[in-house]
C-alpha cells in the first residue's frame, strides 16, 4: 500500500501570515467552553428573575395580575409556574443536567414573555432564545454532567 502524499497550501509569510493565524485563534477554543459559557450565562438571567419574583412574592402576584395580563392562565397559577420553571430550567441549565429539557422550558418562558408581557423586548428575548438554542441543538457539553452522565451509561453498556 502507497501513502497518500498531503499537499498543504503553503502558508503565507510575514504580516500576511500572522493576521491569518491570529484571525483563526478562536477557532482553537473548544466548542465545549462555548457551550459552558451560554449555559451559565442564560442560567444567570433565569435565576435572577426566579429571586426577584421570591424576594416580594405579593409584588408579583400583583404584576402578574395587572402589568402581565396573561390570557387564558389566572395570575395565581401563572406565577408560580413562571417562577418554578425558571428556578428548575436556570438549575438543570447551570448543572447542565437534563440540559435540552432547562432549555426547552426556559424557550417557552421566552415565547410567553415575548409574546404576550414585553413584545417591545425582542433583541434581549432573542439573544436569550439563541443561547437556549445552542443548547438545546448542540446539548451541555463535556463540562456537565449529562456528559458524566451518557459516559457512564456508554460503558455499562460495554
Amino acid at each position: 500500500m502507497t501513502a497518500i502524499p498531503e499537499y498543504s497550501t503553503p502558508r503565507p509569510a510575514g504580516l500576511v501570515g500572522l493576521c491569518r493565524r491570529v484571525i483563526k485563534l478562536p477557532e482553537r477554543i473548544p466548542f465545549s467552553l462555548v457551550q459552558l459559557a451560554a449555559r451559565v450565562a442564560i442560567a444567570h438571567v433565569f435565576w435572577q428573575s426566579a429571586q426577584s419574583k421570591l424576594a416580594s412574592w405579593p409584588v408579583t402576584l400583583q404584576l402578574f395580575a395587572s402589568e402581565y395580563n396573561l390570557p387564558l392562565i389566572d395570575p395565581s397559577i401563572a406565577a408560580p409556574l413562571a417562577t418554578a420553571a425558571e428556578i428548575t430550567g436556570a438549575v438543570l441549565l447551570f448543572l447542565g443536567l437534563f440540559s435540552r429539557l432547562g432549555a426547552l422550558m426556559l424557550l417557552g418562558v421566552v415565547s410567553v414573555i415575548q409574546i404576550f408581557v414585553f413584545p417591545e423586548n425582542w433583541a434581549e428575548h432573542l439573544l436569550w432564545a439563541s443561547l437556549l438554542l445552542l443548547v438545546l441543538t448542540r446539548g451541555a457539553g463535556v463540562f456537565s454532567l449529562d456528559y458524566v452522565a451518557d459516559r457512564i451509561a456508554s460503558a455499562s453498556k460495554t
